[in-house]
């Protein structure tokens, strides 16, 4: 059995990196012909799908058969839910709010300071944390547990992700929560069901591509600390509760309930 196939992977990083500049280009055109860049956040899904897609194409003949297979599917079914989630969620919609300020504060022309700053920046991170995805695709070694493992972290994950986004959904859809802070179902166990759902994904994702040995997880570990860190105290949860500072009610949801991780609601906060 042949080992790790260095010179195969450092190929398929250059067209993974391509993979994604590509996807980010052409949301780029897209949103200018739309006026609206949050499409960028219906690409990021997108592109992850078209990496692990490529990166299989790839790896034919290299590594096992049964691992590019799961990393695959596990990628494009997340990567493709998250897109369609998103763009149900902003259809109808204006520019993101987030986007409205970044580009107030853009020196010269709002497009290509979008361009650097939200395209050409995603669009790196996906293949940043896309390496496990990249990385499983060529040790030849067959499957074990630890992949079946790995599996089982990611379906949690996937659960959180889109039972909480379902339920926060309906949640907005009632009149009468208008006003009110999301206390039900997952989101009782946890502020952030959907966030600690991503985390879990790509803990997943990094077991599976352990389970191709040694070399593969010394190059995929980043990818997980670095979502870990932008979920938590980056631009998921820490922006997220900045944005809801002061509103009715959050104060006391957030004295009763997990910050990030599930836990059963504090009984007297």
């Amino acid at each position: 059995m042949s080992p790790f196939d260095w010179s195969m992977f450092a190929a398929g990083l250059g067209w993974a990196a391509a993979t994604a500049l590509a996807v980010m280009l052409g949301t780029f055109a897209l949103g200018l012909n739309l006026g609206l860049h949050r499409v960028v956040d219906v690409a990021w899904g997108v592109a992850f799908a078209a990496v692990a897609v490529v990166t299989f194409g790839l790896s034919g003949g290299q590594g096992d058969p049964g691992r590019r297979a799961l990393v695959t599917g596990l990628t494009v079914v997340w990567g493709l839910r998250l897109a369609v989630h998103i763009a149900r969620r902003g259809s109808g919609h204006g520019e993101d709010p987030r986007y409205e300020a970044m580009l107030a504060r853009a020196r010269g022309n709002r497009n290509l300071y979008a361009l650097r700053m939200v395209y050409l920046l995603q669009g790196a991170l996906v293949w940043l944390v896309s390496l496990p995805v990249q990385a499983a695709q060529y040790p030849p070694r067959p499957l074990s547990a630890l992949a079946w493992a790995g599996t089982a972290v990611w379906a949690v994950g996937l659960f959180f992700e889109a039972v909480g986004d379902a339920q926060l959904t309906r949640f907005k859809a009632d009149p009468a929560n208008r006003g009110r802070i999301m206390d039900q179902g997952l989101w009782r166990l946890t502020r952030h069901p959907n966030y600690f759902g991503d985390f879990c994904v790509w803990w997943g994702m990094f077991l599976v591509a352990c389970d191709g040995g040694r070399q593969a997880a010394a190059v995929s570990v980043v990818s997980p600390v670095v979502m870990s860190v932008l979920l938590i105290n980056g631009s998921g949860k820490r922006l997220l509760e900045r944005h809801m500072a002061g509103r009715p009610g959050w104060d006391a949801y957030m004295a009763r309930t997990s910050a990030f991780f599930p836990r059963p609601p504090r009984r007297h906060p």
